[in-house]
């Protein structure tokens, strides 16, 4: 019979944080395997080494490269692809002989250890058992004496690899963290902690729970003494508390101030470069942003700047949370993907204020470059004659409304830019609309798909009407159907403002 796998955690470092279970099993495995760096030396069997069998196989499993080059074809993934496949059938050969494999990993098994690439390879062939470990959070954590998250914190865990905007506006979203994966990242993880507002309040932990253990301030590690073994914790801000530990909430309407006002933004269609500098600099001036997760993603982190994140459809309860933060004396803005005005946050924002207590807010709408205005822009000029805008999302009318609307469209010989043209729930709308266009326009009108366009995977598709696709329009999608003067040239698609 074939061997059994085991992965077993050995914990941060500490043997006396062993569990029993993986001391048992460690201590009568035939065949025992452990990671090391390019050194040989692995921290995984150090920490278990008086429990070691004297006639127990060991297998070193040592890294080709770390973070130095590498001559392989296809880079770093390919040369350590190559070495887990290796390991993999090694390991392979004890299990297929009958003999039981106990494979260590620092922390636990399956938290960003190399073990999984093992269990990925051998999992499916052989009986596995999975032992956790004491993972170096729950060490670090212990280490700083810190408490990490109360009650509906919310705790995150980053990697230090993450670029520095991106893991700023993780670290700003979140109440807590632990960013691991330090080393040579450490200068970058700094910055970021610096723009989320979050540096001083940040804890450096080295080598927790061993003898060699040192916990400070991140503002006062030199960066070029800090190891891969080494974390950063962010404590949950809010250390008021009640008698149950639980935070005290500041009221979020206090008495309205003197001249409140609200900034309602159009971010453009994606990139930053579609970002006005009018745009630009009031972002930069706020310090609280409202919007919808993904548009959120794209508003640079900063000291002092909190985001209020929503989902995308609770506009309403969105705008109210920037109308009250207005009335308290923040200086706010709500973001909005492309134009705010076009199909955005604008109109919702103006539907919530009509509420009387709302009434001293004064709202400024900045202007984006619309999603219809870049699709038209990268396929030519199809908008260039009168042309109308509709969306074809039925969740605030009718279907029957938007019915009658295209077939207005198609009377009047108009082009026509459509948003929110399918999702995964709505798919009917597409193949009905172009139904309905057809009975006005030639198969031959010019269609075009306009898919993200302005980010990495934009595609701009130029067809016809008779031959639209709608099984492939989704949300990501705005489409651009011609008017009989829609003309498709070697140049491009364009619309002639003569009739």
């Amino acid at each position: 019979m074939a061997g059994r796998l085991y992965a077993v955690g050995v914990g941060p470092g500490d043997p006396e944080l062993l569990t029993l279970k993986a001391a048992r099993i460690i201590r009568t495995a035939p065949v025992v395997a452990y990671y090391s760096g390019t050194r040989g030396v692995s921290i995984a069997r150090s920490i278990v080494a008086d429990l070691l069998a004297p006639d127990a196989i060991e297998e070193l499993l040592t890294y080709p490269v770390t973070v130095g080059p590498t001559e392989h074809r296809e880079g770093y993934p390919g040369v350590m692809g190559e070495f887990y496949d290796a390991s993999a059938e090694r390991l392979a050969g004890h299990l297929e002989a009958g003999r039981d494999v106990v494979v260590l990993a620092e922390g636990d098994p399956l938290f960003y250890s190399s073990y999984m690439y093992l269990h990925d390879r051998l999992a499916g062939r052989f009986a596995s058992e999975i032992v956790p470990g004491v993972t170096s959070i729950s060490a670090a954590s212990a280490a700083a004496a810190t408490p990490l998250v109360r009650h509906e914190d919310v705790l995150t865990v980053l990697p230090g690899t993450l670029p520095v905007p991106e893991l700023a506006r993780r670290l700003a979203d979140t109440q807590a963290a632990v960013i691991m994966k330090l080393g040579r990242t450490f200068p970058g993880v700094v910055e970021a902690l610096r723009q989320a507002g979050r540096l001083d309040e940040a804890r450096y932990v080295e080598r927790a729970s061993t003898g060699a253990e040192l916990v400070r301030p991140v503002a006062e590690v030199d960066p070029a003494t800090v190891p891969y073994f080494s974390m950063i914790i962010v404590p949950g801000r809010d250390r008021r508390a009640d008698r149950a530990g639980r935070a005290v909430e500041t009221p979020l309407r206090p008495e309205p101030v003197e001249g409140p006002c609200l900034l309602v933004v159009g971010l453009g269609p994606g990139p930053d470069r579609w970002l006005t500098p009018e745009a630009s600099a009031a972002l930069a001036e706020v310090d609280h942003v409202v919007g919808y997760g993904p548009y959120l993603d794209r508003v640079p982190q900063r000291p002092g700047l909190t985001r209020h994140s929503s989902g995308n459809t609770v506009e309403l309860d969105r705008a109210r949370t920037a109308l009250d933060l207005a009335l308290a004396g923040e200086r706010v803005a709500v973001v909005s993907g492309g134009d705010a005005g076009v199909f955005g946050m604008a109109a919702a924002v103006f539907e919530a204020a009509a509420d009387d207590r709302y009434a001293g807010v004064q709202i400024t709408v900045q202007p984006g470059v619309s999603a219809a205005q870049a699709v038209a822009a990268r396929a030519g000029a199809p908008l260039g004659g009168d042309y109308a805008v509709l969306s074809l999302s039925d969740r605030l009318k009718s279907w029957t409304v938007i019915e009658a609307r295209l077939r207005a469209v198609g009377a009047a010989d108009l082009a026509l830019a459509i948003y929110n043209p399918a999702s995964r729930t709505r798919r009917h709308q597409v193949k009905e609309a172009k139904e309905i266009l057809l009975e006005f326009r030639a198969g031959d009108t010019p269609a075009i798909i306009g898919r993200s366009v302005g980010r990495p995977d934009e595609s701009v598709t130029v067809t016809t009407l008779g031959d639209l696709d709608p099984d492939l329009v989704d949300m990501s999608c705005l489409l651009i159907i011609g008017s009989s003067r829609t003309v498709t040239s070697p140049a491009g698609v364009w619309t002639s403002r003569r009739y």
